[in-house]
């Protein structure tokens, strides 16, 4: 396994870390409907990430689609998961756009591993 990809799984690990942490704080009424939002995305996504990197590394899908796929899901979920909560906890937004920018990354992503997933993988 290279570095990239145990860095991919670590930052997917640390997402389902903080969707556990956002989960918690909203459930305990810190935020709002946006916190949960943000807590379900990672919770949601850090798997597949998780997922996809293994299936890239076993050789069962092309490896730098699925890396691009993780990475886009990285990107994604840290702008607009960050986005909905900073919004949530400290009314401030992490930059005009974020949330939609990122949640075009996220779309990206999952259209990078359909492709990744259709794309002859090397032997």
């Amino acid at each position: 396994m290279s570095g990239l990809d145990r860095l991919i799984l670590a930052l997917a690990a640390l997402a389902g870390a903080s969707g556990v942490a956002a989960s918690a704080a909203a459930a305990h009424g810190a935020g709002t409907d946006s916190l949960k939002t943000a807590a379900q995305f990672l919770l949601f996504h850090a798997p597949a990430i998780l997922a996809l990197i293994g299936l890239g590394g076993a050789g069962l899908t092309h490896r730098l689609g699925t890396r691009l796929a993780a990475l886009l899901l990285l990107a994604g979920l840290a702008l607009f998961s960050g986005d909905l909560a900073l919004r949530a906890l400290y009314a401030r937004p992490l930059f005009p756009m974020a949330a939609p920018i990122g949640g075009t990354a996220l779309m990206a992503g999952w259209l990078a591993a359909a492709l990744a997933a259709l794309i002859p993988a090397r032997r």
